[in-house]
């Protein structure tokens, strides 16, 4: 539903670890359902959306229990489902229900991490949406970050993974984070700990709203409100994933007491989990908030056996014995598929070769249906990845800080043409 309707309706649109979402009762064609009202930008006033799908029965404990079935309120009509809905009636509040949403943690402060633009003004200039990042300094003069460093650089020779990232091209589906969870081991933590912001996924989907702002009496203007979408008919929607940057001047790095968190020849951010001791420093001193905390032993705890699958002998066969399982206390983040990256070199040398563009892939990029990541070695000149290096909607995230980061973002380009 839309959020100016439900606060209207004095639904809750703040949910979290402890704020419920209101639970109504709907009929449809004589019959009722109970179902939770989530908050909806861009839904149309007056309107409902329910989601088929959900309310199982016999998909197994992944699936079973999860929602309301949508299909109870449906009708045949020529031989054919119809979900001609009829007289729809909806009642108030008559409960409350948890809800795990994953958009409202993680988040970047208010900053500015999508850049966008329309078809024809890229058709016009290919770096508009993308303007050069200058930062003030005390001399008064705008410089680039580079040019105001405090650190020294590491060598860049030899190989040099980076990933790039189209923003274009990206529809949000999530294949990156399931293809990430399985290769990786990522613990699989439930409903539960996902509300209380302890989800465990190495990539995010990051989900950003863009509107026209609505206009407001000089008196009545509200800065928060600058950051909820309008109602103007002009609502986009951008999806952004996310993972560890492997920062060249990673700010993790300087904060870890134990040297858990070090800098490979490669260009890689490295975990040596069996050093780390669970500060958390790392975790607070990263602006892109990609890092993950074991808040249990996963894989042992009993009380997610009903969430995790590799609990028995038999279900521990789910897990990648290439890559090591994480136990409590200790912090975890994307690793660029390591795993693959030496398999690929191996490979490689047994063949008495060199590598070439193509030979490794991590997860994610294997698993993107419509190719928006992709995956490489920045020095290898005759790569795709640095070819996309030198391409004018290239960005990088937070770029002002300096952090040097290996992740690179194409700059969205909307085609808002009227057919």
């Amino acid at each position: 539903m839309n959020p100016s309707q439900m606060r209207e309706l004095n639904f809750n649109t703040t949910l979290g670890q402890v704020e419920e979402a209101a639970v109504v009762e709907i009929s449809i064609n004589g019959i009722t359902i109970k179902a939770p009202v989530y908050p909806q930008y861009g839904q149309a006033i007056g309107t409902i959306g329910l989601a088929v799908g959900y309310g199982r029965k016999g998909s197994g404990k992944t699936g079973d229990g999860v929602g309301v079935n949508a299909y109870s309120v449906a009708s045949f009509k020529d031989g054919s489902i119809s979900f001609e809905p009829g007289i729809v009636e909806m009642s108030g509040s008559v409960g409350g229900y948890h809800i795990a949403t994953i958009q409202t943690h993680h988040t970047m402060m208010g900053r500015a991490p999508v850049r966008e633009t329309t078809l024809e003004e890229f058709n016009a200039d290919p770096k508009s949406g993308n303007p050069e990042v200058l930062i003030p300094t005390v001399d008064h003069l705008l410089k680039s970050p580079e040019e105001v460093d405090l650190w020294q650089s590491f060598p860049k020779e030899g190989h040099f993974w980076n990933l790039s990232i189209d923003l274009t091209a990206c529809i949000g589906c999530g294949a990156c984070v399931v293809s990430c969870t399985s290769e990786n081991n990522v613990p699989v933590v439930g409903k539960d700990e996902v509300r209380r912001s302890r989800e465990m996924h190495w990539i995010r989907i990051d989900r950003y709203y863009s509107s026209d702002e609505e206009q407001k009496p000089e008196d009545d203007r509200d800065l928060n409100a600058m950051e909820v979408p309008s109602n103007s008919g002009s609502l986009s929607v951008v999806f952004q994933p996310l993972m560890c940057q492997h920062c060249n001047h990673a700010p993790c790095e300087t904060v870890c007491p134990v040297a858990a968190t070090t800098h490979s020849n490669d260009g890689l951010n490295q975990m040596i989990y069996n050093r780390c001791v669970g500060t958390k420093f790392c975790l607070n001193n990263c602006p892109y908030k990609v890092r993950r905390f074991n808040w249990f032993n996963y894989k042992k705890d009993d009380q997610f056996a009903d969430v995790n699958p590799s609990q028995d002998d038999w279900g521990k066969m789910v897990l990648n014995p290439d890559v090591v399982v994480r136990s409590r206390g200790v912090m975890e983040k994307c690793s660029m598929c390591i795993q693959r990256i030496q398999g690929g070199k191996l490979t490689a040398k047994t063949g008495k070769r060199k590598l070439v563009d193509g030979d490794i892939q991590t997860a994610c990029a294997t698993a993107c249906p419509t190719h928006a990541i992709k995956f490489g070695d920045v020095n290898d000149k005759t790569s795709e990845m640095a070819e996309l290096k030198e391409n004018p909607r290239a960005y990088y995230l937070l770029e002002e800080l300096n952090t040097q980061p290996s992740v690179r973002y194409l700059t969205k380009v909307r085609n808002k043409n009227k057919a």
